[in-house]
Order: structure tokens, then sequence, then C-alpha cells
């Protein structure tokens, strides 16, 4: 009876009393053909325009065999990286390539997994012999310890574990820059400046949503920023109005003279 072969790693199985002489060679081979797809890492050169397709012979080691891959290379094209039909097989995959253009990771005539242009990342992929199926989109929530990491790129939510329990940062472990759009908040306390992105651009409040109290020291009116003066008499001024004992003061901040506001005691109730 003659050998035959494996229908997913291509092993060589070897009919009873065949090879004679040379049977620990063949089974040498099938072992290291087992520590490939346990555990074996390849880094596969893709070509610029059309991909790679990746080898399965029969008895011998093969690149597609491997359980880790690196797909490396500057890409031109969109491109595939193909594993024969009817194999069944897991695999992690890196896309380390160089080029904006995406990748799949497919079988010969089935359908893949697809790295989008700007996708430098990992996949965790199996074959079920028809098609590739990505896991890694259907992993779900992953519990982690402490991550180290040199950027994280988030294209869903990033939800704390529990309800104001956790902080982002520490008071020796700052944010240097927080970019966002915007925040909803039940608080805010302040211990430095905050200061609007670009000169008389943005409003504090709207129409339809005013702060019901401001609690401020000395207050600095300025329209000089704007392209029209005032709608009175169309000049542009500079004020500060300030608190007295027993008097409220303005001061005009381009020809520096002083004003008190007159003010008519009210007596008993209105």
């Amino acid at each position: 009876m003659a050998n035959s072969t494996s229908a997913n790693l291509k092993l060589t199985v070897q009919a009873t009393g065949e090879n004679s002489g040379t049977w620990g060679q063949i089974t040498n081979t099938n072992l290291l053909i087992l520590e490939q797809a346990i555990g074996g890492y390849d880094a596969v050169g893709l070509n610029a325009t059309t991909g790679a397709t990746l080898t399965f012979s029969n008895g011998v080691l093969s690149n597609g065999k491997n359980q880790v891959l690196r797909l490396t290379g500057t890409i031109t094209s969109a491109v595939n990286v193909i594993i024969p039909n009817s194999i069944e097989k897991t695999y992690i995959v890196e896309n380390a390539t160089t080029g904006a253009f995406s990748v799949t990771f497919k079988t010969t005539s089935g359908t893949g997994a697809t790295w989008s242009a700007t996708n430098k990342g990992y996949k965790i992929l199996y074959s079920d012999g028809t098609n590739i199926v990505d896991i890694s989109t259907d992993l779900g929530d992953v519990g982690l310890g402490i991550v180290t990491s040199e950027g994280i790129t988030a294209t869903g939510n990033i939800i704390p574990g529990a309800n104001d329990t956790y902080d982002l940062g520490s008071a020796s472990n700052v944010w240097r820059n927080v970019y966002t759009g915007i925040v909803t908040s039940e608080g805010i306390t302040a211990t430095g400046n905050i200061v609007p992105g670009a000169n008389d651009t943005y409003d504090l409040g709207a129409s339809g949503n005013v702060w019901r109290n401001l609690y401020t020291g000395d207050l600095h009116l300025s329209n000089q920023a704007k392209d029209q003066g005032n709608i009175v008499d169309g000049t542009k001024g500079n004020w500060t109005l300030q608190e007295g004992k027993n008097d409220i003061f303005l001061i005009n901040n381009i020809s520096g003279e002083k004003f008190k506001i007159n003010l008519s005691k009210i007596e008993g109730d209105l």
C-alpha cells in the first residue's frame, strides 16, 4: 500500500511496511511540519502589485504551514495573500507592509480578511477550507491588566470598567495635549487658564443655553478684534469694570479715563 498525504498540513502518511530505511527521516520531517504549524514563524515578502501565494508542498516544510506570518515589502496597489482551497488552518498574521494599500488574506476561490490601506496591525485568522475568517473582529470585550504601548488608535468607544472610578493620567503623569470633540461633564474645576483656541471666535454658552450665574473678578470688555465696531456709533473700545466698596467703576483702557456708574439706592421692598 502506497503512502498518502494529509489534507491540511500535507504530512506524509506512511503505509504499513513502506519506506524501509527512510521511515525515520520522513517521520522527522512530519514532526518539523507540525512544529511549523504550532509555533512556526516566517516573514513573507509581498510583490508590490501581486502579493504572494503561500505554498503547501507535500511532505516538506512550506511557508504557508507556519502559525505566525509577518507580511513585509512595499506595495503599490491592493494585493492578495493566497492559500490553497481546502486547507483548514489557523494563523496569526501581521501586516508589516509599507504603502497605503489594502492587503487581503484569502483562499484561492473564497473570501478573506482585509487590512485597510492604513491598518498595519495583527489579525487572528482561520481557514475553514473555503474562506478565511477573521476572528479578531468578533472577540468582543478583552480584559487586560496594565498595557504598555507606543500608541493606541481607537475606532470605537473607550469606556471605563466602572462609573466614576478610574483616572485618565495621574498627578505626576499628565497628558501633554488632548484633542477631542464635544465634552460632556458634570463639572469642571480648573487650576489654570481656560483659553479659546482662536481670538473672538467661540462662545461661552448659547442663546438657548445660558449660564445661570457668572462669578468673576474684574470684567474686561473689548471688541477691538472684531471687523466692525458696536451697532450704536460704530467705534471700538476696551474697558475694564471694577468693583469698589460703594461704587462700580469703568476704566477706559484706551484713553486711561476712569468713570463711576451712577447708582440709585432702592429703599424698602419692591
